[in-house]
């Protein structure tokens, strides 16, 4: 009768704690054990205990290491039978459990069950320290971890560690240098299959995650969760040490290196330093010269595909930041943050050698080379040094005869574009800087007040 039970289903024995219901007693009383709490079964090895015996001898197999049941298609092994048979079902191909919301199918029951919980919203595991939710336990303590600091794996290559045993396991792939996914499209190979899925999304232009809020579209979910912070204006991580805060923790420690100096990544051909990995592989390929991204319109190249798509929009004519004081323009928004600071007067890098300060603190940073008597940069072909880098390539260009800036009123041609707007006044007749009287250059009218200071 009991064995009946199974083919139709029936479920006589209710929990009388919570909705769940079983085919026999037994299986009742081992689960009410959970509600109680007892679990009668000590390890003698260490202070774990539990609900059945059965679930102790599974556990004992971790002591002991042992790993019975083998797999004939593959050289795993496994310390259950139930864990065997699972993984045998990836060789078969076997997926016997559907989902009846969607067509996905699963090769566990379990696996299934945690599914429908997407489709229900059901969490029942609660963060007691924030208010995030999980479908699973197992989750729920490692996000844990997050708020204790706790991080048991240990690289032994490096002294990187990890919440998770696989976050371990596939950092470890960096060292080996093991990429087994190679994208068919172009040269680049994967140590996930999941990170060449959403590699290849860049061939194909697919972006399924799209903002509510924008036209902005995004090839993975967490990228589009972190752009919709900037329409919320979320940004939890706050510095301590000034009134900055970042949406992301990463930006925060990233940011936190201004205040401590630290910058830990080194180029090996000069001695500049970076507080970012990523800032000191830009700037290696100074060295080695590489520019992939090529202008179509002109015979410009760049590092970066993103300082491309800024320069096109001087072929474009594109200037999408506009400021609201005047009706200056800007191809970036860095641009305009910085220009309307002259709005402000806000002048925040300051000088300690004397009363000057800047908008900029590379425009500081120059500055503070007059006082030094710093130019680095010197000129081949004379004695000149410049203290940019700039300015050296706008000399040399005196020693070559190049003239790129070409007036369109005259034959004129000019080493700067400086030059040539300051030339085309010739043309129009304007004259911007006015006291009584109106001079073409700014240095001209500050020569003329000096005459009425005396």
């Amino acid at each position: 009768m009991q064995h009946q039970s199974v083919h139709v289903e029936e479920k006589p024995y209710k929990c009388t704690e919570c909705d769940k219901s079983f085919i026999t007693n037994k299986d009742l009383k081992r689960h009410q054990k959970i509600h109680t709490g007892e679990k009668p079964y000590k390890c003698t090895e260490c202070d774990k205990a539990f609900v059945t015996n059965g679930y102790l001898k599974r556990h004992h197999i971790i002591h002991t290491g042992e790993k019975p049941y083998k797999c004939t298609e593959c050289d795993k092994a496994f310390k259950i039978n139930g864990l065997l048979k699972q993984h045998q079902k990836i060789h078969t191909g076997e997926k016997p459990y559907t989902c009846t919301e969607c067509d996905k199918s699963f090769k566990a029951n379990g696996a299934l069950k945690r599914h429908q919980k997407i489709h229900t919203g059901e969490k029942p595991y609660q963060c007691t320290e924030c208010d995030k939710a999980f479908i699973r336990k197992s989750h729920l303590k490692e996000h844990q971890k997050g708020h204790t600091g706790e991080k048991p794996y240990q690289c032994t290559e490096c002294d990187k560690a990890f919440i998770r045993k696989s976050h371990l396991m596939l950092h470890q792939k960096v060292h080996t240098g093991w990429k087994p996914y190679q994208c068919t499209e172009c040269d680049k190979a994967f140590i996930r299959i999941a990170q060449l899925k959403e590699h290849q999304k860049i061939h194909t232009g697919e972006k399924p995650f799209q903002c509510t809020e924008c036209d902005k579209a995004f090839i993975r979910k967490s990228y589009l969760l972190e752009h919709q912070k900037f329409h919320t204006g979320w940004k939890p991580y706050q510095c301590t040490e000034c009134d900055k805060a970042f949406i992301r923790n990463g930006g925060l420690t990233q940011h936190q290196k201004i205040h401590t100096g630290e910058k830990p990544y080194k180029c090996a051909e000069c001695e500049e330093v970076f507080i970012r990995k990523s800032h000191l592989m830009l700037h290696q390929k100074f060295h080695t010269g590489w520019k992939p991204y090529q202008c179509t319109e002109c015979d410009k190249a760049f590092i970066r595909i993103a300082k491309l798509k800024e320069h096109q929009k001087i072929h474009t004519g594109e200037k999408p930041f506009q400021c609201t004081e005047c009706d200056k323009a800007f191809i970036r928004k860095a641009h305009l943050m910085l220009h309307q600071k002259i709005h402000t007067g806000e002048k925040p890098y300051k000088c300690a050698e004397c009363e000057k300060a800047f908008i900029r603190k590379e425009h500081l940073m120059l500055h503070q080379k007059f006082h030094t008597g710093e130019r680095p940069y010197k000129c081949t072909e004379c004695d000149k040094a410049f203290i940019t880098n700039g300015n050296l390539q706008q000399h040399q260009k005196i020693h070559t005869g190049e003239r790129l800036y070409k007036c369109t009123e005259c034959d004129k041609a000019f080493i700067t574009n400086k030059d040539l707007k300051r030339h085309h006044i010739v043309h129009t007749g304007d004259k911007p800087y006015k006291c009584e009287k109106a001079f073409i250059r700014k240095a001209h009218l500050m020569l003329h007040q000096k005459f009425h200071t005396g």
